[in-house]
């Protein structure tokens, strides 16, 4: 009896200890600007690996002996992997701890990254970018838990400190690939790439602390069916996707895809280090982004909208002109850039806002339909490439913006009260 007593004190006692433990987690948990950064540059660093492939086609190409215009599929197959792992993994952070959730997916990133690296032929490089793509969403996980941990009146510049982190990712990747490939060639672009991961994980292991998670997980099959329920939960988020995939995910993609065959041909004749160079131009973006967000909470998210997007309009016309000079070609690229920043923050940054219980489904809901839209932009880059050239990408590209500005005007009123409801 004497044991029972004690055995029932001793699960009383751990009980107690653990609700204490979750409420300090609950409380202690807050957003930093340490936690910002940290969260800032993983996901960069995640985000990057999708990108490392697209200063590289052509060398890639060259070196399985194959059409270069052929290099946009390994850029789709990696989006397409990287849509199924929003759509399979990322709800998940609504419902399980999510360190466990960001370093298990990280460490499978690590070893995705390696067998890309190690790749003896097309077939191969294709199923591991695929692979890479599937898991490499640790970026995704990390963006809903830093507008979980906000407060209302700052989401939107945290947002845009993270989605910053996320933009030099990308521009990073493209950047040090180019001369990495340049020196070491493109395969050694992996390896550093796997080296990195490694070490990001390590620290997030050991500095992110416990965060308690939000819901109890009942049902994967229901959790995943939730999903795609937020459609008739959220009557903006039609118009949200589609500001978001029509410009990042169709012109974005389509830009930078076939900026590098344009450099890599007559009369640039670049190599994967100069086309890296090039890259640089959208840093700037992730300069700006620090304070895109800011737009949003003080009440300026549709017009700053409809101003990123008339900007994509003007920057794609100019591409078309300006075809042949560099110095434009920069100028277009750094300023797309911002647009195509502005117009990610504002719309997530008004997706997270959309409810509180469900950020990590609705950015899956986000993300599969940016990667969704981008994989046909890098499929139709390829396309318009081998059909005109330069010419017929940059009056697709035009014609994309223009429409999302169309979409822009018919959502400005929906957008409007919603705001005036104070969200």
């Amino acid at each position: 009896m004497i044991d029972d007593i004690n055995a029932t004190s001793y699960l009383n006692i751990k009980f107690f200890i653990i609700c204490i433990s979750d409420n300090m987690n609950n409380e202690t948990v807050k957003m930093t600007k340490f936690l910002a950064v940290l969260f800032a540059i993983c996901s960069g660093l995640a985000i990057g690996n999708l990108y490392w492939a697209q200063p590289l086609l052509v060398q890639i190409m060259n070196g399985f002996g194959l059409p270069a215009a052929n290099g946009g599929l390994l850029v789709t197959a990696t989006q397409i992997g990287y849509a199924i792992g929003i759509l399979l993994i990322v709800p998940l952070g609504d419902f399980v701890q999510r360190k466990r959730l960001i370093s298990i997916v990280m460490i499978l990133s690590v070893i995705a990254l390696i067998s890309c690296a190690l790749s003896p032929s097309f077939i191969i490089l294709s199923l591991s970018l695929f692979s890479m793509g599937l898991v490499t969403i640790s970026g995704q996980i990390i963006l809903p838990l830093a507008g979980d941990l906000s407060k209302e009146e700052e989401r939107g510049h945290i947002v845009g400190i993270v989605s910053s982190g996320i933009t030099t990712g990308i521009l990073f990747s493209r950047f040090a690939s180019g001369i990495i490939a340049g020196v070491w060639g493109w395969r050694s672009v992996y390896l550093i790439a796997a080296a990195l991961n490694l070490i990001m994980v390590l620290i997030i292991i050991y500095v992110l602390p416990k965060i308690p998670r939000k819901n109890k997980l009942k049902s994967y099959k229901k959790l995943l069916f939730s999903v795609f329920t937020t459609f008739k939960r959220h009557n903006t988020l039609p118009h949200i996707l589609l500001h978001s995939g029509l410009i990042f995910g169709l012109v974005f993609n389509i830009f930078w895809t076939s900026l590098t065959f344009l450099l890599s041909e007559f009369p640039f004749n670049y190599d994967t280090f100069q086309i890296g160079l090039v890259s640089l131009a959208g840093l700037t973006a992730a300069a700006f982004g620090l304070g895109i967000g800011k737009l949003q909470d003080n009440g300026l998210s549709v017009p700053a909208l409809g101003g990123f997007i008339i900007i994509s309009f003007i920057t794609m016309i100019c591409g078309f002109i300006f075809y042949d000079s560099i110095v434009a070609i920069v100028i277009i690229a750094a300023i797309l850039s911002v647009a195509v920043q502005g117009i990610s923050v504002l719309t997530q940054t008004r997706l997270f806002n959309l409810s509180n219980e469900e950020r990590s489904r609705l950015n899956t809901v986000f993300v599969v339909n940016n990667f969704i839209f981008g994989a046909v932009g890098n499929a139709l880059a390829s396309f318009l490439w081998s059909l005109g050239g330069w010419t017929y990408v940059m009056m697709a590209a035009s014609l994309i913006s223009l429409i999302a500005l169309i979409v822009w005007l018919f959502s400005r009123s929906s957008f409007n009260e919603i705001d005036a409801q104070g969200f």
